[in-house]
């Protein structure tokens, strides 16, 4: 029998302001929240090696040091480093805080240019059946996250590159709570 894996999915709006990804998790809410928010682990999943071959629009980065004031006011930071030595800076403010369903932040990256967008994230049970000798059963549940990253009018380039690496951070975020793969562990 042959298992499919959903993939996420990233869409761009006709008006190019603003990207609608998601993703099913197979895990509870409250730890998607928790690799989102936790700057430990947002480090640790968050981040693309060199491949062969390069995934398109997709340059290699990893977080070398992220912070966060999980508050509404309080400020978050990711540092890092490119694949080509360039050191980028992220940085944002929490606007709307209720976990484990919802966190919605400003975000304002070095490498993109002087512009701030704003990303709000929805994490929505569902519940996870798996087969059984007597038929499916309720194992779990699992979680929805649904993504809308707007602030992109005027940036056409920086959304449709963005477009794409929503659709890859989530499976990473994907992969990191359903196996514990890692920015160091992924192939």
């Amino acid at each position: 029998m042959e298992i499919t894996v959903q993939a996420a999915t990233a869409q761009l709006t006709p008006d190019h302001d603003t990207i609608l990804a998601e993703v099913f998790i197979a895990a509870p809410p409250a730890r998607v929240f928790e690799a989102i928010t936790d700057p430990k682990q947002r480090a640790q999943w968050w981040g693309m090696k060199p491949s062969v071959p390069p995934t398109p629009g997709v340059m290699p980065f990893r977080v070398v040091d992220s912070a966060s004031d999980l508050r509404v006011g309080g400020k978050w930071t990711n540092e890092g480093i490119a694949g080509d030595g360039y050191k980028f800076h992220m940085e944002g403010e929490y606007l709307e805080i209720d976990p484990p369903r919802l966190l919605v932040h400003t975000r304002v990256a070095d490498f993109v240019g002087n512009f701030e967008t704003v990303v709000r994230w929805e994490l929505e049970p569902r519940e996870v059946h798996g087969l059984h000798g007597s038929g499916p059963h309720r194992v779990g549940t699992g979680t929805l996250l649904k993504v809308r990253h707007s602030g992109f009018a005027g940036h056409l380039e920086q959304a449709h590159s963005h477009n794409t690496g929503w659709r890859v951070s989530l499976d990473w975020l994907k992969a990191y709570i359903e196996t514990g793969e890692t920015f160091e562990t992924r192939k």
